[in-house]
């Protein structure tokens, strides 16, 4: 999702899709817009995941704070970054703080001890791998315990290794090292993918998630099939 709209987060609910995944990274969400649409996530029956603009406290708090599943973090590149994102997302000594009027909290409905367990059950930590020194260490990575998924960043390993093409053996060799860390460890695998017909492909290889296109490129296509048809 790059549109901070509840409505826009409504109406892909009704799709069949089985996830959304909201982009406050490199789109323009503030915390009042990432509230609502995670409100709206919810409520179509969505799961809401928010990629969070940094590994900062804060971002990871609100996210978690207004409701959302999980978090990716970016640019996670050693086993200390790790272990950091983790004991944030986490209620207990120098972890996340504590608040019952959240809506993760039941706005006050939850008890502190249900609270507490529900969190530790329920949240997703995805550590997103998108940087050279993430390749190097990336074993340890997968290692931390409480991480519950490596991410794969395609495109910004693609920059990291001085390629423009994410299809360049150089990549695709890269990609494969994180999808066998992922497997050693026991840990699921996600990424994304421009070209669908991949999928299959890296299911093979070992990924199970995969955050695929975004309302704009949906935008783009509709109204591109509409002017093709037109004219």
């Amino acid at each position: 999702m790059k549109t901070p709209s509840p409505l826009v987060c409504e109406v892909l609910g009704k799709t069949g899709l089985d996830i959304l995944c909201l982009d406050a990274e490199h789109a323009p969400f503030e915390r009042r817009e990432l509230d609502a649409c995670i409100a709206a996530t919810r409520a179509s029956g969505l799961t809401p995941l928010v990629r969070v603009p940094s590994a900062d406290p804060p971002h990871i708090l609100n996210a978690l704070d207004c409701g959302a599943t999980g978090i990716v973090v970016p640019h996670v590149k050693s086993k200390e970054d790790a272990q950091a994102i983790c004991r944030r997302s986490l209620y207990g000594p120098g972890g996340r703080g504590y608040a019952g009027s959240t809506r993760a909290a039941g706005f006050g409905g939850k008890s502190i001890a249900d609270q507490l367990r529900e969190s530790a059950e329920q949240t997703t930590i995805i550590a997103q791998i998108e940087d050279l020194g993430a390749l190097d260490a990336i074993d340890d990575i997968a290692g931390v315990e409480r991480v519950d998924c490596l991410f794969i960043g395609r495109i910004d390993l693609t920059v990291a290794l001085g390629k423009t093409d994410p299809s360049d053996s150089a990549v695709i060799e890269a990609v494969e090292k994180i999808c066998t860390a992922g497997k050693k460890a026991k840990k699921p695998v996600g990424m994304f993918v421009a070209d669908v017909d991949e999928v299959e492909h890296w299911i093979e290889k070992g990924a199970s998630l995969f955050l695929l296109s975004s309302d704009q490129a949906f935008l783009r296509a509709g109204a591109r099939d509409l002017v093709a048809a037109l004219r």
